[in-house]
């Protein structure tokens, strides 16, 4: 991962949707007939690939950041009414059409920060029908705008709590309603499970993970996020595309995801937004021989932020990464976390023409400059995106 190769006075010729040569500017022109040419200034990365969102939702949690900022922990917030529940009640109560305006901005703005593909999950709904309705926004949305979507189902992102003395119950809606909803509408690729203590154990998972399997669904972790349980050994055993999170993953954990291929698909802006002092282990992961990922983990609560190169920044300078390492993390690695990795990723002829231009003049400034998007240009599949590149609305009065 610590190792890249970088041209100077190059060109990259695009047919169709994808990649036909890239090389030195003088000889993929001699190599081409009458095309048209586009000229840019600055450094062509591949599009970034952000593995790990939760874009479809509703307002922002403001009261759980001021109660953060006083000293409650998550069990105080979540019993005032904050945390992912407060999130819950908000999604159930509205419209398809209000979310689908609300994502869009979103996405818009993910795009303008460089992320041509975006994985987006479920899991502020809680029961069928508004799981399904916020994997219906993706599914309208994946059709709708530039950016490639993948989706996932995050039922089990918390226990509701029409279930919480009933977990038994819900365990059974997932597994033998809502995971089978979702696999027969075709509305996720992946299904994901909130493996932490005090939210699902590693039992719970693996009976919601074997049922997502016998649907056809790929498999996703949040494991170890906040304290070590075994969720990284859980996703290995069950061949998970991506374990996700890992600041608290153990030594066990380390070993398990290092002999496997399994993606550690970290999340730093995440701890750094929760006041967190303790990171995900990066070099750890990556000198025992991890494939090791970055995401922005986009969502309310706890990682409002749209931009990968601030995440970059951050595996710079807080998880130790290097420059290489952490443009690796949000390209073809985030991609193999998503499966993807033999169509996007790199800029290689035969993958799809997704790229990102900015506005620097050493390719390492992109994971340098602090809360500053140096992104200029976007192409998804050979297309030129248009861009909003002012402020962009996050918040909730969106007009569907």
């Amino acid at each position: 991962m610590a190792e890249l190769e970088v041209l100077t006075d190059a060109a990259i010729l695009i047919d169709g949707d994808r990649i036909a040569a890239v090389g030195r500017y003088a000889d993929v022109r001699r190599a081409t007939g009458d095309v048209e040419q586009v000229e840019v200034s600055g450094v062509v990365y591949p599009g970034f690939v952000d593995c790990h969102t939760h874009a479809v939702f509703g307002a922002p949690r403001l009261d759980d950041h001021e109660r953060r900022a006083l000293g409650m922990e998550y069990q105080g917030i979540a019993a005032a009414g904050g945390g992912i529940l407060e999130s819950v009640r908000d999604v159930r109560a509205r419209s398809e059409a209000e979310l689908v305006a609300l994502t869009r901005a979103r996405l818009g703005a993910l795009l303008a920060h460089g992320s041509t593909t975006i994985e987006v999950k479920s899991g502020y709904g809680l029961d069928r029908e508004t799981e399904l309705k916020q994997l219906r926004v993706i599914a309208q949305l994946a059709i709708a705008q530039p950016a490639a979507l993948t989706s996932t189902f995050l039922g089990a992102h918390e226990v509701p709590p029409e279930f919480r003395d009933r977990r038994g119950e819900y365990l059974r809606l997932l597994c033998d309603e809502m995971i089978p909803a979702v696999a027969r509408q075709r509305l996720a690729v992946a299904c994901d499970v909130f493996c932490e203590p005090g939210v699902f154990s590693v039992a719970e998972a693996r009976a919601i993970l074997g049922a997502a399997s016998r649907h056809g669904l790929g498999v996703k972790l949040h494991a170890d996020e906040l304290d070590g349980s075994g969720g990284a050994e859980l996703a290995v055993e069950l061949g998970a595309l991506s374990a996700d999170h890992l600041a608290g993953v153990s030594d066990a954990g380390i070993a398990a995801l290092a002999a496997s291929d399994t993606i550690a698909v970290l999340l730093p802006a995440t701890l750094i937004f929760l006041g967190r002092r303790r990171q995900a282990p990066a070099r750890r992961l990556l000198d025992a021989g991890a494939a090791v990922a970055l995401a922005t983990d986009f969502n309310p609560g706890s990682s409002p932020t749209v931009s990968l190169p601030l995440v970059m920044a951050l595996a710079v300078s807080q998880l130790g990464l290097r420059h290489a390492e952490a443009l690796h993390a949000v390209t073809v690695n985030a991609a193999a976390a998503l499966r993807m990795a033999t169509d996007r990723g790199q800029i290689a002829p035969g993958f799809r023409a997704d790229l990102v231009l900015c506005s620097v003049s050493d390719w390492r400034e992109v994971a340098y400059w602090m809360a500053v998007n140096p992104v200029t240009a976007v192409w998804t599949g050979g297309s030129a995106c248009p861009l909003r590149m002012g402020p962009v609305s996050l918040g909730t009065h969106v007009q569907a």
